[in-house]
């Protein structure tokens, strides 16, 4: 399985013969999807311009349902606890969401039920794609994540401390920073490694990680 940080939440996941994106906003779409996972309805997370790029006659999109009049039909829409599967691929929908950081009073940027993040399964793996949300109950029921991309730059999203706090309760093998901005990630590399056996990988726009 091969990962590809794209940059901001978007990826490339190359898993069971299958090329799938989330979030497709930012970097070079060079092939079409098998796959598209869209976490909510937001303009660099639901890029329509980006998806209809790399969306085929066969391509499958995944996405919450407020989505789907931005994308058109046809769209899978999942809620958290929902799945889906694509030949030896399943696709599991979990919750994504803020409840501490706001638009205004009572408003936050991404009110539960806005938006989802995802659990990818294949060739044995789990990936975890957090979406915008901040640490949530629902992370610490999480288990056997081999790698978690978790959003730590702040304002919208976790920032370094509560991206650490939520890596530190998931487990995960692996943890990537993403949606970064223009904090430091070593920041959230030396809360997580300093009291864990936990692997964090920092990635520029363009890399890839091979799990």
């Amino acid at each position: 399985m091969k990962l590809k940080w794209l940059g901001h939440a978007s990826w490339k996941i190359k898993a069971a013969g299958k090329t799938i994106y989330i979030d497709p906003y930012q970097g070079d779409y060079d092939e079409k999807a098998d796959i598209i996972l869209v976490t909510h309805s937001h303009f660099d997370h639901c890029d329509v311009n980006k998806i209809k790029l790399v969306r085929g006659d066969e391509t499958l999109v995944v996405a919450p349902e407020d989505c789907v009049s931005k994308i058109g039909p046809p769209v899978k829409t999942l809620k958290p606890g929902e799945e889906t599967t694509v030949d030896e691929v399943v696709i599991e929908a979990v919750e994504s969401y803020n409840y501490k950081r706001f638009r205004s009073p009572g408003n936050p940027y991404h009110p539960k039920g806005l938006g989802v993040g995802y659990l990818i399964h294949a060739e044995g793996k789990t990936i975890y794609h957090a979406g915008d949300t901040d640490f949530i109950p629902e992370m610490k029921g999480f288990r056997g994540i081999d790698v978690a991309l978790l959003p730590s730059g702040g304002t919208y999203t976790m920032d370094n401390e509560e991206a650490a706090e939520a890596a530190l309760a998931i487990e995960p093998k692996i943890a990537v920073p993403m949606h970064i901005w223009d904090t430091d990630p070593r920041e959230f590399r030396r809360r997580v490694e300093s009291v864990s056996d936990i692997r964090v990988v920092i990635l520029r726009p363009g890399d890839t990680l091979d799990v």
